[in-house]
């Protein structure tokens, strides 16, 4: 934890260049993580969707096969 003084410099005078590059790369990270939770939420969530109306559409085949006859 910095001092208040600290903070106040920090915040008048801005980050170094090193100090920059690390909190781009903080946030390239946490971005890549959102993105990666949001790509497997949406896969589970249409998996979760597809698996229902797939049996379905199985089980109206198997009966008008079975009505044919």
């Amino acid at each position: 934890m910095y001092s208040t003084s600290y903070q106040m410099y920090k915040y008048e005078h801005g980050l170094t260049a090193a100090e920059q590059r690390a909190a781009d790369v903080r946030a390239g990270e946490a971005a890549a993580a959102v993105r990666d939770l949001r790509v497997r939420l949406g896969r589970a969530l249409r998996l979760g969707h597809r698996a229902p109306a797939a049996r379905g559409a199985a089980n109206v085949q198997a009966r008008f096969i079975s009505s044919a006859r």
